[in-house]
Formats: structure tokens, C-alpha cells, sequence
């Protein structure tokens, strides 16, 4: 079918040129330019399972996943049964639905320390609210976070990290006020020496501590279990929540994520993506002595005209009940495991330096010298080129991979041994090409 638009256009204007006419960068999110690995974008027809065919009908095993949320691959039977059940009852209704309620149920009994859920449509919407919550209960105004780690595009936590142990947030985009970021306390990833210091300077003005349990938006930057631990004694000394942003981690490292697998009992907890089952879910939550201060029970304010959408809500529970299976989070680690351990082969054979770090179904290859990166600092700008030709050589051997060095790889219940073997065999030819170009 043909609009207007389109019988308008000349028939040699490329859709990426067209793109970029009426986009900023042809793009809805910025790293989907591919401008870190100096190419250009193939637009995405369809998915099915492991794989995502381009409009030219080039197929590719996907290691992105949507960036997390398809734990369970593209267009799951059981999902789009849940999601086309749905769109006939309707789109949205600006009212309660009983799907609300069986997904909060879900969640919560993942969650098990928590004891109400509000949703909201993103990520960043869920951290945006809890960080709010957070300063409403404690009647405090500053906010702790660390650098590396990333809660969305909330103006008050798009901050850079300075020197020393603790610095004033300095904005890191063109429009966010340095007003908005100067409660923002920015410390170094992984040091509890700082937030300790911190703390016990400035502990009765801190409303909350953020972190990524699971740092992942910045290479895959695994903490030790003393350092949650640490957070977690500190807030509780000074009065200050504790938020885990689970947004990545949150029913995929674990059936309640981070929070599950480290032992450590966060104040309040921000998810997004997996819970959402593909569609734009987020949600917060936590003890009903946090929650019920949020409106209308209490004086802190948060609302959303889709908030709670019956599309959405009906995703999520089919995605949550396909997890809940015996055995599916035994087969994500074994095909993780797979890959990892094929990825790590690779790496030794061509001689090229590199790690390969892993946390259940996530992964990060990591181009330099010496141990896995945990800090942000530590990652070099050199793996960051290295990577961007070995992207374009995955590409061309059908592997779909995060157009950054930064991001991560994730693993889903579609995968097959087959596939991850053929990726391992991507992986290993183009290492190879590399080492003998460079």
C-alpha cells in the first residue's frame, strides 16, 4: 500500500536518507546510528526466534534482543497469542484492567520483600518516580550515583563523574541545567571507601543511593558482593533507600534479578524490558511503607494517561509465565555458557587481547589487555576501534550484534546450539581476519 508520502518520493531517496530527513539522525535512539562502528544502519523488516531479517532480506542471528527485553526471542508464540487476545478487547482504557493486577502479582511474587508495584512506560519513567518516592519519603533532597552507571535519560541523573572522591554532578547532555544535577552526588564505581567518606560527611542529607546492581549499560561491570552489601549497611546507618535499577538485570540474571542473586535486599526496585514482554512497560516497587507515600494514598505524585496499558500488562504475563517453566533459566545458562566459553576459544586463538565476562544470559567481549574491566574508567578507547571492524565483520557473517563497544550481548530462550555454534564460527573468522590486518 502506498501513501501519499510515499508516491511523493523520489525512487532514488535511500529510506535512510528519508530517515534522516524527518529523524534526528534517522534514529528514535541515538546507538541505533551505528556512528561507534562507523557504519550505517540496516532497517528491520521482522523477527522470529533468534533471528531479525533486514527490509533487503538478509537474516541475522540477533544477539541484541531489543536491547534485553526478549528473553524469550522475537515473537513468541505464547506472547503474540497474549498480545492479539488484547488489541480485540482493546487498545487502552485509561482505567484499571485485571491484566494490572495478575502482572503485579507476578512481580511481586518474584519480589518477594516487596509489597506494591506502580507501572509506568519506561525504564527511565520507573527511576524517574522512585528517585521522587525517595526524596518524599525521606524529606531529603540529594541523590548518590555512580559512574558507569546509567538510569535512563532522568535530567537529574545524565551526569558525568569529576575527580576526587565525590563531585557535584556536571551535566552530561546540552539541556539539562547544572541546577538540575547539583544534588547529585557522582562517586566511583566499586569504591566504598568513597561512599562511606561520603556518608558520613553529608549521610543526613542523602535521600537515596541509585546503583545498577549489574552495571550493563557501560560494558558488563560486575561488583563484588561486599561492595552491595556495603550500600546496603550504609543507607540503612543513615537513613538514606537504597534503590536497585534492574531495568537490564530484573528477571533475567534470576527470577527477581540482582536483588535474588546477590542476597542483598534493596528499599526500592526499578524494572523494565523483560517485564514489559517486548512492549513499553516499566514499573517500581517496593514495601507498602515506601509505596502507599505515592498518590493517590499519599503526597507523592506520579501518573501516566498509558500507565498500566492492557497491551503491555498482557505481554508481560505471558513473557513471565514462559519463565516461570521448569528448566528455562537452566537453559538460558547453558547456552550462555556455551557461548561464552566458544567466545573465550576464539579470542585465545587469534592472539588478540580480550575477555569475555558473563552474569547468566549476559555478556560483554571486551577488546584489551588484561582482566575484565569493573569500572567504567578502565574501559579503553583502543578495544572500542578494535571492536567497531569487528562488528562490521560479524555483519557480514550474518551475526547481529550491539553497534557499541560498550553495550552488551544477550542470550534468549530462542537460541539454539546450532545458532550460538554458527556465531562462535562468526566470531572466530573474523578474530582471525583482524589479527591478520592489524
Amino acid at each position: 500500500m502506498t501513501t501519499a508520502s510515499d508516491a511523493a518520493t523520489p525512487s532514488d531517496v535511500s529510506l535512510l536518507e528519508r530517515a534522516r530527513r524527518v529523524m534526528p539522525g534517522g534514529v528514535s535512539s541515538p546507538v541505533r546510528a551505528f556512528h561507534s562502528v562507523d557504519g550505517d544502519p540496516p532497517f528491520v523488516a521482522s523477527g522470529k526466534g533468534a533471528t531479525i531479517t533486514d527490509r533487503k532480506g538478509r537474516t541475522y542471528i540477533d544477539l541484541v534482543c531489543s536491547w534485553g527485553p526478549l528473553i524469550l526471542g522475537h515473537a513468541h508464540p505464547a506472547v503474540v497469542e497474549a498480545v492479539e487476545a488484547a488489541v480485540r478487547r482493546g487498545l487502552t482504557f485509561g482505567a484499571t484492567c485485571e491484566d494490572e493486577v495478575r502482572l503485579a502479582e507476578r512481580i511481586l511474587d518474584r519480589y518477594c520483600f516487596c509489597e506494591r508495584v506502580r507501572f509506568v512506560n519506561s525504564g527511565t519513567e520507573a527511576v524517574m518516580s522512585a528517585v521522587r518516592l525517595a526524596r518524599g519519603v525521606t524529606g531529603r533532597d540529594r541523590i548518590v550515583k555512580f559512574e558507569g552507571c546509567y538510569h535512563g535519560h532522568v535530567d537529574a541523573l545524565l551526569v558525568k563523574g569529576g575527580s576526587g572522591l565525590a563531585t557535584f554532578g556536571t551535566p552530561s547532555s546540552a539541556g539539562v541545567p547544572a541546577d538540575f544535577t547539583k544534588l547529585t552526588d557522582v562517586l566511583p564505581l566499586g569504591d566504598l571507601g568513597a561512599v562511606e567518606e561520603l556518608m558520613a560527611r553529608s549521610g543526613s542529607e542523602i535521600a537515596a543511593i541509585i546503583v545498577e546492581p549489574l552495571p550493563a549499560n557501560a560494558g558488563l561491570l560486575v561488583q563484588t558482593q561486599e561492595y552491595l552489601e556495603g550500600l546496603r549497611r550504609l543507607c540503612t546507618e543513615h537513613g538514606a533507600l537504597l534503590i536497585f535499577d534492574e531495568v537490564i538485570s530484573g528477571f533475567r540474571v534470576a527470577p527477581s534479578g540482582m536483588s535474588e542473586a546477590s542476597r542483598v535486599m534493596p528499599d526500592l526496585v526499578t524494572v523494565g524490558k523483560i517485564v514489559g514482554g517486548g512492549m513499553p512497560v516499566g514499573a517500581y516497587l517496593g514495601p507498602a511503607r515506601f509505596m502507599d507515600q505515592v498518590a493517590p494514598l499519599g503526597k507523592v505524585y506520579q501518573a501516566g494517561t498509558l500507565s498500566g496499558n492492557p497491551v503491555g500488562m498482557a505481554a508481560g504475563i505471558a513473557t513471565l509465565d514462559v519463565l516461570a517453566r521448569e528448566g528455562t533459566y537452566e537453559q538460558l545458562e547453558r547456552t550462555a555458557a556455551r557461548l561464552q566459553e566458544g567466545w573465550r576459544t576464539a579470542l585465545a586463538a587469534s592472539g588478540l587481547p580480550g575477555s569475555v565476562t558473563r552474569v547468566a544470559s549476559i555478556l560483554w567481549l571486551c577488546l584489551q589487555d588484561g582482566p575484565a574491566p569493573t569500572t567504567f574508567p578502565a574501559i579503553e578507547a583502543s578495544g572500542a576501534t578494535l571492536f567497531g571492524s569487528l562488528h562490521r565483520k560479524m555483519m557480514e557473517r550474518g551475526v547481529w550484534m550491539a553497534p557499541s563497544a560498550y553495550e552488551v550481548t544477550f542470550v534468549s530462550t530462542a537460541h539454539s546450539d546450532e545458532q550460538i555454534d554458527s556465531v562462535i564460527e562468526a566470531l572466530t573468522d573474523s578474530l582471525k581476519e583482524l589479527a591478520a590486518e592489524s
